[in-house]
């Protein structure tokens, strides 16, 4: 009793329970089988068994009526255990029960799982053979009995709040990552498995205008639900900055102030990552976040040296934003530290696991070339879990969620990208229509042709009244029709009411209406204004 006493004390889920129990029960009275029921509105369900088949444990046991269990009523409604020497004497008492009695067991200890003064279960020890329980045998049995519902009342209460805090984590993280032009990605997020089983971990992807994509990856120090809600509070923020089209520096420096608030003891690590389809370039700005590993076609693997900030929280403005020129496609690898991390692994041993995990996930799967092939998304998905079962193979001693998460990003093919500089003059709209005309005829886009000459028309003409040179005009062939108009002003073109008196101050409301979205990003010379149209089933068929 002080070994399964002990043993219980260190018990924290009812899995944990139900093994210590067939550790040290089960064997000093030679038994064979183990079931332990619990009553949950008015019927009983498995909730751990050692010696029985889950055939037989779904087709006899579980879900079965409390009310219709005679044998259940005895123990859990009198609050006295049932002991059943035979089965010749279990038929004999409970005949209507007949398919219950397993046909290798031939003898049964039935004990109540009572604690805070009400009966929650039954705990069945069962045995091969016929036997006799003395006295003291039943009297141990019982007092074992009252250990074991202290313990599985802790476990299940545990086990409880462990589920809705998965549940609150799971729900504030990404369901899906969504598929676009530019990047296909991957992620898998795993909770610590001892102390808090929730943390801050966190990682996106964001699609932004011209075909750009953001990628985000964070961790907030600590663990348990507050940090969880604060990854929350984070993420959110992140995709409101970012639909902002703010510059990273600029984002970082709202989610610092946000950080700080929440008290002296707040720090967040960050990454967050914008590329740019067309130029290639990946611009970083990273807080206290270690860098990501960039995976090149040829199966190279390498960290590149961006220097990271002081995390959220800790940090002053302003933050530094790095370039890096990708290749035309190659994989970025993001993780948290506690992908790294255990009991007898530091950092930097942690990052020469990774590169080793990927290196093989790479040639194991023959990434590269099955992601040609048009299987992208499935076979990332192959890579990502490849890598994380390489790394926490020993995940049973981590101490801290983790998260990885895999981007394949690509370039926009050269053809599907036209660009044009205008004229300063009121000649320009006209101008830039002609060029829309050729250039959807030349991607055999012929549909959109007057709702695109309308968008450009009103975007040149707008900046024209109201903005500076120099003037350009690009349009991007993607998953949609991409029309972009730059100017040198960094005054924001906003919507407003016109009367029906008014000649003008309709256009942004044409533009609006015909477009998918549209917005203004800004530049370091000026801005970009922009509209994306869907393609129609025929155009999208043809490109």
């Amino acid at each position: 009793m002080a070994e399964l006493t002990t043993a219980l004390a260190e018990a924290f889920t009812t899995r944990d329970v139900v093994g210590v129990v067939a550790d040290h029960v089960l064997p000093p009275f030679g038994a064979d089988g183990l079931v332990i029921e619990a009553n949950e509105n008015g019927r009983l369900h498995v909730v751990g068994s050692v010696g029985y088949a889950e055939e037989f444990l779904e087709d006899r046991l579980e879900g079965l009526p409390t009310d219709a269990n005679v044998l259940m009523t005895d123990v859990l409604r009198r609050r006295r255990p049932v002991f059943v020497e035979s089965t010749a004497d279990f038929v004999r008492r409970y005949p209507e029960l007949r398919r219950m009695a397993h046909p290798d067991k031939n003898s049964w200890a039935f004990l109540p799982l009572s604690a805070s003064g009400q009966e929650f279960g039954c705990c069945v020890i069962s045995f091969a053979l016929p036997r006799t329980f003395t006295d003291e045998e039943r009297t141990l049995l019982t007092a074992l009995s009252g250990l074991m519902a202290q313990a599985l009342e802790r476990a299940r209460l545990y086990d409880a709040e462990h589920s809705r805090a998965q549940s609150l984590q799971r729900g504030l993280l990404p369901r899906s990552l969504p598929r676009l032009p530019a990047v296909t990605a991957a992620a898998s997020h795993l909770p610590a498995s001892e102390g808090a089983a929730v943390g801050g971990d966190w990682y996106d992807l964001i699609p932004l205008s011209a075909d750009r994509v953001a990628m985000v990856v964070g961790d907030v120090m600590g663990h348990g639900i507050a940090e969880a809600a604060t990854m929350g509070r984070l993420r959110t923020a992140v995709h409101t900055l970012a639909d902002l089209e703010m510059p990273p520096d600029e984002m970082f420096g709202h989610l610092n102030d946000l950080v700080k608030e929440l008290g002296d003891d707040s720090y967040v690590t960050c990454l967050y990552a914008v590329y740019d389809p067309v130029s290639r370039i990946c611009t970083f700005c990273l807080a206290g976040h270690p860098p990501p590993v960039v995976v090149h076609p040829d199966g190279t693997l390498h960290r590149p040296a961006l220097v990271a900030n002081p995390p959220l929280g800790a940090a002053e403005p302003p933050f530094d934003i790095q370039e890096l020129r990708l290749p035309e496609q190659c994989v970025l690898v993001f993780y948290t530290d506690g992908l790294l991390r255990s009991f007898d692994r530091d950092a930097d041993e942690g990052v020469a696991l990774l590169v080793s995990a990927v290196a093989d996930a790479l040639e194991e799967t023959s990434y590269f070339s099955r992601a040609c092939d048009g299987d992208g998304g499935a076979c990332l998905g192959r890579l990502c879990d490849l890598i994380t079962t390489e790394l926490t193979h020993d995940r049973p001693r981590a101490v801290d969620d983790a998260a990885l998460f895999l981007a394949h990003t690509r370039v926009t093919a050269p053809d599907d990208v036209a660009s044009w500089a205008l004229t300063e003059s009121p000649t320009a709209a006209a101008e830039s229509r002609e060029l829309v005309r050729r250039q959807l005829a030349r991607w055999r886009l012929n549909d959109l042709e007057p709702t695109t000459e309308i968008v450009v028309s009103e975007l040149v003409g707008n900046a024209i009244r109201h903005a500076k040179g120099p003037l350009r005009l690009r349009l991007l062939r993607s998953g949609s029709l991409i029309c972009e108009v730059y100017d040198g002003s960094l005054t924001t073109p906003r919507i407003r009411r016109a009367t029906q008196m008014d000649e003008g101050g309709r256009g942004l409301h044409l533009v609006s209406a015909l477009s998918r979205r549209w917005g203004t990003r800004y530049l370091e010379d000026g801005k970009c204004i922009w509209a994306e149209q869907e393609l129609t089933p025929d155009s999208a068929h043809r490109i």
